[in-house]
């Protein structure tokens, strides 16, 4: 009886979502995105990405699933819902992905040793990283990463979720590697291995093992790429690239597409965590391993709430790079100098400034205009994103979307 009521909510959600990706202006924002991101004219895109702000508008002890499994689906639709109703420049697809289940430990445990955290002062509120590779001896506990996916675990899911809503909405299954997105970009993992700080200082006091320990993991990552690619699990459902993944160059995303290469793929990398190194550094640290692994794919995104500002010129060397963001911390006038029409630049607004603290309609016209002014004639879309809050209410982003394209439309 529970299931029945389960499944029956995931349908209604999973009728209105068809609905909702089955409108012609999909398709329209499929081309702008395909001409922005292959650097043709456009007019600024409006995007929001993520909404870490769910717990004020989307409680997830108020959905109505009882099942765990189908909950999480139920979220997931949901979300689409409410991404349609800002009627931002974003893409909703006609499916739901499901994402494998995989052999190899993963989770906090992906790379041997688990990664912990101090516990939270109060709810979403900080956290530090509690070390767990402290002593060069520590570095014995790594394990290699493998592409291993549980066959029989992942079609007993996908069974139920097609049965379920597979004749309405297509259930897309994502064999793609656990190792990705932020997992594959090493910042991310060597800092929640080693902490931020011992990173940094290790650039100085123990450069030979930290290099050790980097090429160790680019090793892992680009081992798991492989595998996977020579499995067949790579697919066009697996670009990403921190915005809508269209291009003129690539192949559209699609599901249940036949298995592609990384070369037919968008892919995305980062590392906030080494805002505060130096360019050298930062290339020595870092991006000399990351770009192995970026190579392989055919188009690249790089940055996401890091300053890029003076690391710009080391960017350029990659050579699939196509979008580099420029946050709220970065000088825009001197990046959109660097980037030309060279890139897409993915420009952050401060979300203080927009719509953290209240909508402040006259404040988003007018540092939309001067982002807009500073980077005419360039490729530029404008992403709203970590939003914590809202207090003005959900309607307040949407509010302040319409604000953004509107003038947007005049540039």
């Amino acid at each position: 009886m529970v299931r029945d009521k389960d499944v029956s909510v995931l349908r209604d959600l999973a009728k209105q979502v068809a609905d909702i990706a089955a409108k012609p202006v999909q398709n329209e924002r499929r081309d702008l995105w395909r001409r922005h991101n292959s650097l043709k004219p456009t007019r600024p895109l409006v995007l929001s990405l993520g909404m870490p702000f769910w717990g004020e508008v989307l409680r997830y002890d108020q959905l109505q699933c009882q099942d765990p499994f189908l909950r999480a689906h139920e979220n997931t639709l949901r979300q689409k819902l409410y991404q349609d109703r800002l009627n931002d420049d974003s893409v909703i697809e006609p499916w739901i992905n499901l994402k494998a289940v995989y052999c190899q430990p993963t989770g906090d445990y992906r790379w041997g040793p688990q990664i912990r955290f101090s516990e939270r002062t109060e709810e979403r509120g900080s956290f530090a990283f509690r070390p767990c590779v402290i002593e060069e001896h520590d570095f014995e506990k790594l394990i290699i990463p493998r592409h291993a996916i549980d066959e029989k675990a992942t079609a007993d899911q996908f069974n139920r979720m097609r049965d379920a809503i597979g004749d309405i909405l297509e259930v897309n299954l994502d064999r793609g590697p656990f190792y990705r997105h932020w997992f594959a970009d090493l910042s991310t993992d060597i800092t929640r291995l080693l902490g931020l700080e011992q990173f940094m200082l290790y650039m100085l006091d123990r450069p030979e093992w930290l290099h050790k320990v980097l090429a160790f993991m680019r090793d892992g990552v680009l081992a798991v790429h492989e595998q996977a690619e020579k499995a067949g699990d790579w697919s066009l459902a697996h670009h990403e690239n921190q915005a809508i993944p269209y291009s003129q160059e690539l192949t559209d995303p699609i599901a249940h597409s036949q298995s592609v290469r990384r070369s037919d793929l968008w892919v995305f990398c980062a590392s906030q965590e080494t805002t505060c190194v130096s360019p050298a550094m930062f290339d020595e640290f870092m991006l000399q391993y990351q770009e192995p692994i970026i190579s392989r794919f055919g188009l690249s995104a790089y940055g996401c709430c890091e300053d890029l500002t003076h690391k710009i010129p080391l960017l350029r060397r990659i050579r699939n790079l196509r979008r580099i963001s420029v946050t709220p911390w970065a000088n825009l006038p001197r990046c959109v100098e660097q980037i030309g029409t060279d890139y897409v630049i993915s420009w952050r607004p401060n979300p203080s400034e927009v719509v953290c603290t209240g909508l402040n309609r006259q404040r988003v016209k007018q540092i939309t205009r001067e982002a807009l002014d500073a980077a005419r004639g360039c490729h530029i879309d404008i992403t709203i994103k970590d939003h914590e809050t809202l207090p003005d209410g959900f309607q307040s982003l949407v509010e302040c979307i319409r604000i953004m394209k509107d003038i947007a439309a005049e540039y």
